[in-house]
């Protein structure tokens, strides 16, 4: 199972080097004969550890190491930590590349630089699909320019290459660990929505998320983001090629601003469901969401979409599916592109105008002395509540000991009312909110409607009683 690797509070990723290190030397001294060998066939000196000597000077010096405040309000209130995990510069401006899950919810990002200088870093861009994030340092007009790496083409890379994950887990000194490509297309269910996966056996170690993944050129050719060691030692890291086509988004625009069209898609050759198709091209369309565009445009479940654009679609396999979804993530919102497909016998050509897809996790709100968070509901990251309610707020985190536990509030419970007042938006909760805590001395209890699993209850929530003081 894939996890997260950028916190070091939240993930235990670490790895004893020093076998590794021990069976790589071992394994220089097996390979020796052939290395001679093929200084003798013409084909050139070959060092090894001279390559890897080169490559690692070339980036290290671009590693960053990345340290941020964090606010949550999972567990009831809002809440500050430190969490920490690695970047790699690519400009000489500043910016810097990590992870998404490094720097959510940040309120302040601090950077640490190879060279020991510390800036203040903006965040410029970030996007939780592909769990990537662009930082700029707070850089004076005179500063000095700062090292940076340069970004490959992770599309030549082939199973057994070499590569270095590199990072900066605990400060100031930077970490190396050394592998193959294992897998230069990895798709990962739930995990693969826009890119595949660059799988290695490089150890990802805690605090090394958002570190570069870099070939033996010298060049970044992916950003390492998963890590486990279930089934043995494996990391993966999101692919150059996917990030040279989105960074400029986040450099323009801080926001890649994905299309959403409501497609759900299937491989024609599906193994997972146990379901194969007697074709030879296209995508199968699985499912359309309610509403979306593609509903609009009379798209239906087990339609084939042969083209896009006049571009031709084909997903045999699952391995194919990011790629044809990015293409339609990508597609201009609120302009009709032209969507050939095969239903049946007949051959169809409808038209299709994408939306934009705008945020995917709803923004969070603290209720002190009612003794839960509030979050707003959104359809890609709480389907089950969209289902209830299209616009609303559901009750996220709640505290223990607490007001709202001693009253039977449970998480996913969505509000309906508050004394009678209906809510939509965060906005309301916040005003009803301040109103009950200015008429505390007098009425010390709100009401709540709220639904339950599709089910109205009603809740008398008393915050008489002051659980931060006791």
């Amino acid at each position: 199972m894939a996890k997260r690797a950028g916190n070091m509070v939240h993930y235990r990723l670490g790895a004893n080097h020093s076998i590794f290190w021990s069976a790589f030397l071992a394994g220089l001294f097996l390979f020796a004969p052939m290395i001679g060998a093929r200084e003798e066939s013409g084909l050139g000196n070959f060092d090894f550890r001279e390559i890897i000597r080169k490559s690692k000077e070339k980036v290290f010096p671009a590693v960053v190491y990345v340290k941020c405040v964090r606010q949550s309000h999972e567990s009831g209130k809002k809440q500050s930590h430190e969490v920490s995990g690695s970047g790699v510069l690519i400009t000489s401006e500043g910016e810097i590349l990590t992870n998404w899950h490094v720097v959510d919810k940040a309120t302040e990002v601090r950077c640490l630089l190879h060279d020991g200088r510390a800036f203040h870093a903006d965040i410029r861009g970030t996007d939780k699909d592909l769990d990537v994030a662009l930082l700029r340092l707070r850089m004076q007009p005179d500063e000095k320019v700062v090292p940076y790496a340069e970004l490959g083409d992770s599309s030549v890379l082939k199973e057994g290459d070499f590569v270095m994950a590199m990072g900066a887990p605990w400060g100031l000194v930077r970490s190396v660990s050394i592998g193959i490509i294992s897998c230069t297309k990895r798709y990962l269910e739930k995990q693969s929505e826009y890119s595949l996966w660059l799988q290695t056996d490089a150890s990802i170690s805690p605090g090394n998320s958002g570190g570069p993944l870099v070939n033996t050129d010298g060049k970044i050719v992916g950003i390492n983001t998963l890590g486990t060691f279930f089934g043995g030692d494996m990391g993966f890291s999101v692919p150059s090629f996917t990030i040279r086509e989105i960074l400029p988004r986040l450099q323009q625009t801080g926001d890649i601003a994905w299309s959403w069209t409501g497609l759900e898609l299937q491989a024609i050759r599906d193994f997972n469901r146990n379901m194969y198709f007697d074709f030879t091209n296209g995508v199968l369309v699985a499912s359309t969401d309610a509403g979306s565009p593609a509903r609009h445009a009379d798209i239906k479940d087990m339609d084939r979409i042969t083209s896009i654009n006049g571009e031709t679609v084909n997903a045999i396999n699952a391995e194919d599916l990011p790629a044809i979804r990015r293409k339609l993530a990508l597609l201009p919102f609120g302009q009709k592109s032209k969507i050939e497909i095969a239903r049946g016998d007949k051959m169809l050509t409808v038209e299709l105008a994408p939306r934009k897809k705008g945020k995917i996790e709803g923004e969070e709100l603290d209720c002190p002395r009612w003794d839960f968070t509030v979050k707003a509901i959104n359809q890609f990251d709480n389907k089950a509540l969209y289902y209830y309610r299209k616009e609303g707020v559901f009750i996220f985190g709640i505290k223990y000991p607490g007001n709202a536990s001693n009253a039977r509030l449970m998480q996913q419970d969505i509000i309906i009312e508050i004394d009678g007042e209906q809510v939509n938006t965060l906005e309301d909760v916040k005003r009803l909110h301040r109103k009950s805590i200015e008429n505390i001395s007098t009425r010390p209890r709100v009401t709540l409607n709220v639904l339950r699993n599709g089910m109205l209850q009603q809740v008398i929530l008393n915050f008489s009683r002051d659980f931060e003081r006791e």
